[in-house]
């Protein structure tokens, strides 16, 4: 039995999915919460150098990335090369991570864990949270309380964990002396992370350790080609319009609808149609404004609840086969996380085409926005020790960092070629059964600690790889970035998932006809009230004094 794979070989599940939604993530940097922000650690995380960055030049891509955001692309896996000249390990590591995969066999079970130990010339030991339960955040807590702590802890941005800027002081090395400016240069690998990923580590002025890079891009809807044609296009001229190609779409006779049923999902395309800033809208005096707070989102939610009275979505919220409905045209079009996701439909679907739609405007006279999404998933701090051990520990993220189609990247994606995978016809890696069984919880646990660039890559569909480089270009037109993406509130952590549950299942409540728009006013001074206001407050004290004006 063999399983393709895809570019990271592991799943992230739900994490990037909540990661692409905006409006709930909290970054990790500038202001280390609590206080730190009126200490002055938005100014000194505003003057750290970050890490130089130096591209890797040892893979030439099909189609090559650029700064603004664009992915290189890929039309087939590479001849590996190797970035990594010595193993970084001398003995033991330790470290603390999660799965978003079905666990792995323990080291001692696992022979595709023994290989990467072999590589690496050491033993890297794991405790893997699973994403269950109280998941993640718990895990952390009781090995943080612990005080005898991992050699290294995966940080996440957004799973609610509280004051980082006095836990990193207390517990964690200030990696700035080994990777500011040209510091990093003895770390290629990590000096081929972007400067954006790297502001996610930087917490009261100084680096704590390398981020996890995750697609720059955004939510997109997702279409099904062949539905869409018989309405002239996935695209609109304006709002109206695209409702009105929905509502001929949907048949619900032949059990027929335009748009899955995901309404915060549906709502958060549509607030770009109208112009709605990306969570937080810059002013002119440099006060923020949220996205609840504007016009344009109550607008959003006015259509969007036009387009459920239009009967435009399908009719069951709790349906977990949505993808295979939009791979068989049953349901025409399904929110995402990224425009990369497009491939997830080709193991459905092979003959089918997928098309991603690129924000218009909704009245034909307001500029459409993009939201760009965070761009990592944390970062991995160290704790206290020797510089001996330190810079083990870096050799080490720099060998778990290393560039897609590196050799390191294929050891830690896919492991032993014969044993853990076997190259298939079109020239693509398939993973043994072996392999099925002993590496997708341990790449996720490893992925979400360390990680490369992203890379468009779609085993043998070359047409899609071109197709997705070209609408992230058109993308790149409107895109708009969180402005407090690198910036970090306290309050965010502590209660700003209850918060916006709160905000949103009222939206729902008024895009469904159970309340009415009258209500959301309420309901947002009810947001703001319970941390809103305090949120926006921690943010501005850690406000990057570049970031540009919204609409300015």
């Amino acid at each position: 039995m063999t399983s393709t794979t895809s570019q990271a070989g592991f799943s992230r599940r739900g994490f990037l999915g909540l990661a692409g939604l905006a409006v709930t993530a909290a970054g990790l940097s500038a202001c280390g919460g609590g206080g730190a922000a009126s200490s002055g650690g938005a100014a000194a995380s505003a003057s750290v150098k970050l890490p130089t960055y130096k591209e890797f030049t040892g893979l030439t891509p099909d189609i090559a990335g650029n700064a603004k955001g664009l992915q290189a692309g890929y039309f087939k896996l590479p001849t590996a090369v190797q970035s990594v000249k010595t193993p970084p390990l001398k003995g033991k590591v330790t470290g603390l991570t999660e799965t978003f995969d079905t666990m792995s066999p323990g080291l001692h079970d696992n022979p595709f864990w023994q290989r990467l130990n072999a590589k690496l010339g050491g033993d890297l030991e794991l405790q893997i949270a699973e994403d269950i339960g109280d998941g993640y955040p718990a895990k952390f807590a009781t090995v943080l309380a612990s005080n005898d702590l991992p050699d290294m802890m995966w940080v996440p941005p957004n799973q609610g964990i509280p004051n980082v800027g006095p836990m990193l002081e207390a517990k964690f090395q200030d990696l700035t002396p080994y990777l500011s400016g040209d510091a990093v240069l003895e770390y290629p690998n990590l000096a081929a992370l972007k400067p954006d990923s790297w502001k996610t580590a930087v917490v009261n002025g100084k680096i704590w350790g390398a981020p996890i890079p995750s697609t720059p891009f955004g939510q997109v809807y997702v279409g099904n080609h062949d539905v869409w044609a018989q309405v002239g296009g996935f695209e609109a001229g304006s709002a109206d319009e695209f409702l009105e190609k929905a509502k001929e779409l949907t048949r619900p006779g032949d059990q027929k609808y335009a748009l899955e049923p995901a309404y915060i999902n549906a709502l958060h395309m549509v607030t770009e149609w109208f112009g709605a800033p990306n969570s937080w809208a810059v002013n002119k005096d440099r006060t923020l404004t949220h996205l609840y707070e504007t016009d344009e989102y109550m607008a959003g939610v006015e259509f969007t609840a036009k387009m459920f009275a239009a009967g435009v979505f399908y009719p069951d919220s709790k349906a977990t086969d949505i993808r295979s409905r939009v791979a068989n045209g049953s349901v025409a079009a399904q929110v995402v996380s990224g425009p990369h996701d497009i491939r997830g439909y080709r193991a459905l679907a092979k003959g089918t085409q997928f098309d991603i739609l690129i924000p218009f405007s909704a009245d034909g006279k307001v500029k459409p926005v993009y939201d760009m999404g965070y761009g990592t998933v944390g970062f991995t701090p160290f704790k206290k020790a020797e510089e001996g051990k330190i810079r083990e520990l870096l050799s080490l993220i720099n060998y778990l960092s290393a560039p897609f189609g590196t050799v390191e990247y294929m050891q830690k994606n896919f492991g032993e070629l014969g044993q853990d995978y076997t190259i298939d016809a079109s020239g693509n890696p398939a993973r043994t059964e072996t392999g099925t069984t002993n590496a997708p919880g341990l790449v996720s646990a490893l992925n979400i600690m360390s990680s490369p660039e992203n890379v468009i890559f779609n085993p043998g569909f070359d047409d899609d790889t071109r197709y997705v480089s070209q609408q992230e270009e058109k993308l790149l037109e409107f895109a708009w970035r969180n402005p407090t993406n690198g910036s970090y509130s306290d309050t965010n952590a502590k209660v700003g998932a209850k918060i916006t549950k709160q905000l949103r299942d009222k939206v729902v409540d008024i895009i469904t006809g159970r309340a009415k728009i009258d209500e959301l006013k309420d309901a947002v001074k009810r947001w703001k009230s319970e941390g809103g206001d305090k949120m926006r407050d921690e943010y501005q004290a850690a406000l990057d004094p570049n970031a540009p004006v919204f609409r300015g």
